[in-house]
């Protein structure tokens, strides 16, 4: 079943970024940017079985933060895509800053939520301190890549280059780097491996599947279809 709600999941956060493209723009994408960290943060707490290997919740809508800057790269240009990114990092700083000190609060003798709480959010600094780093390294290098490649190859009969070309290789930076500062040492070393591994297979296979939305938020641009 964890590969079916897998396959759900994907489909929701493919149909939620479209959708506030759609209505909000370009506003919609720096919406999202928060919500796909934060979030991804929480999910990625959470370790499962998908596909007979073990993985970590989280890895698809972390994953569509690169398509959200990948589409503001290819209609919006570099400044857009640099403002989601420092977005996506303050909001981060900022939820973990307020949960942290939500939880230095004694909670009431009626309290049933603290423990849940502190559960998952004492937690948080070391995971926020590994997304923060992966996701800031990872993100200005997807960016500065698109572009590369943009300029390389300007048709956008080779959106599907850049866009792949540019979050792969992102992605693996962004993998090693939280994989190791998040949870090195936490799991057994061949959990561990196994988690890491699966993680950017995974982030690769979003990557891939996402590449027609790419040209599909590039259509409805050019259509006059979106607000700037």
């Amino acid at each position: 079943m964890n590969e079916l709600y897998w396959g759900l999941m994907l489909l929701l956060n493919f149909g939620a970024i479209m959708l506030s493209y759609r209505i909000f723009g370009k506003t919609g994408l720096f919406i999202w940017t928060p919500i796909a960290v934060i979030v991804a943060n929480i999910q990625v707490l959470k370790t499962i079985e998908l596909f007979g290997v073990v993985a970590t919740l989280g890895n698809i809508v972390y994953a569509t933060s690169f398509l959200v800057t990948d589409i503001l790269s290819e209609n919006h240009g570099k400044k857009d895509a640099r403002k989601a990114v420092a977005i996506g990092f303050f909001s981060l700083i900022t939820m973990t800053v307020l949960m942290n000190v939500a939880l230095l609060f004694t909670p009431h003798s009626s309290d049933f939520a603290h423990q849940s709480l502190t559960t998952l959010f004492s937690i948080l600094p070391r995971i926020a301190l590994a997304s923060l780093t992966a996701y800031l390294i990872s993100q200005l290098h997807d960016i500065k890549a698109y572009h590369f490649w943009k300029t390389k190859f300007p048709d956008t009969r080779y959106i599907w280059l850049r866009n792949n070309a540019s979050t792969m290789v992102s992605q693996l930076l962004d993998t090693v780097i939280f994989s190791f500062i998040a949870f090195y040492g936490v799991f057994p070393t061949d959990v561990f491996l196994e988690i890491l591994v699966t993680t950017y297979l995974l982030k690769w296979l979003v990557a891939a599947l996402d590449t027609p939305l790419v040209y599909w938020a590039k259509k409805m641009h050019s259509e006059g279809k979106i607000t700037e």
